[in-house]
């Protein structure tokens, strides 16, 4: 028995010596990694979307090893702030924040220019929508002034937009009957109940609050053209045109024209080229099945996923974008 035990003993030293002195590139090969992508509110576009991504991320990880699990957050300025530190290695981020945390500008100058952020590709177009009661008689964004106006949650994206729009204009808050800062989840609810003529949100299609608010009283969103939006779009290339297709809400038949940012898949430098690779190759190839998993998504193309940008590819997502011919 002494004997027996003693050969065991052998046998498990021997064993783990072995294990010792194979090559580290075996256990890396064997091991799985594991990405996070912040996305935003869970009754949000942003979450189901970032959902959609690491399902298709996921579908290979035997061949790939990786992996992609989501993370709901505060959305664009909490992930660009969490890529930043390192806590997030992707984040659906708005084109415009993205502009301005690679900058420093606006909401980061504290913070100071980030320029490690990288872009992987761009997503549903968050369109500016004007939302007016039907009665109200506003036919365009022109007939806002003397209105009770909605103008957002301060500090949102919903907000600094109609801010920077209302420039342009030479308008101050003054110009309206009202101004409210209603958060979005209140919007709707305050439209029907007649607090307010109209209301402004930065946000993909279809959407909850704005069905919410054609489903419950007479309204209709609002036309955002005009050669004072044409120069506001020219000043700030990172707000592209953007349409709302009709039929998509009552009242609203007619195919609506107004302009947006952006949602865009962000990265840092840091994140190895090999994973933004597989994201970018995993989502393109499989556009038509990613298409399908929310409406938001429906009118992407390989082309119009390259625009928005404001910072530079990552070197994974570019070397993708050669190969299949996207980019030179």
């Amino acid at each position: 028995m002494k004997r027996s035990a003693f050969f065991k003993r052998m046998s498990v030293t021997l064993v783990l010596s072995a294990m010792l002195v194979m090559p580290n590139v075996d256990f890396a090969q064997a091991a799985e990694e594991f990405i996070t992508l912040g996305t935003g509110g869970i009754t949000g576009v942003y979450y189901p979307v970032g959902g959609a991504i690491c399902r298709l991320v996921n579908k290979d990880r035997k061949t790939t090893n990786l992996r992609c699990g989501i993370e709901s957050t505060g959305a664009s300025v909490f992930n660009v702030n969490a890529i930043r530190s390192g806590d997030l290695s992707l984040g659906i981020v708005q084109s415009d924040t993205q502009y301005h945390a690679y900058n420093g500008t606006e909401q980061f100058e504290k913070a100071g220019a980030d320029k490690e952020l990288r872009a992987l590709f761009s997503l549903q177009s968050e369109a500016f929508t004007l939302v007016a009661r039907d009665d109200s008689g506003i036919k365009t964004f022109d007939d806002l002034p003397g209105k009770r106006m909605n103008l957002g949650d301060p500090g949102s994206g919903n907000r600094n937009t109609l801010e920077l729009l209302m420039k342009e204009y030479g308008w101050t808050p003054s110009v309206y009957k009202l101004a409210t800062d209603l958060k979005p989840a209140e919007m709707a609810g305050a439209l029907c109940d007649n607090k307010i003529d109209a209301f402004v949100y930065v946000v993909g299609h279809p959407n909850g609050s704005l069905q919410e608010a054609s489903a419950t009283c007479n309204s209709h969103v609002v036309p955002v053209t005009g050669p004072k939006v044409d120069a506001f779009i020219k000043s700030y290339p990172f707000y592209p045109e953007a349409v709302i297709p009709g039929g998509m809400y009552r009242g609203t038949d007619a195919d609506v024209k107004t302009f947006g940012p952006r949602a865009t898949l962000l990265a840092s430098s840091k994140l190895p080229d090999a994973h933004a690779y597989t994201v970018v190759k995993a989502v393109f190839e499989n556009l038509e099945e990613f298409k399908k998993l929310h409406p938001a998504l429906a009118d992407l193309t390989p082309q119009n996923m390259l625009e928005g940008n404001s910072v530079p590819y990552h070197p994974g997502a570019e070397k993708y974008y050669k190969e299949v011919g996207l980019l030179k």
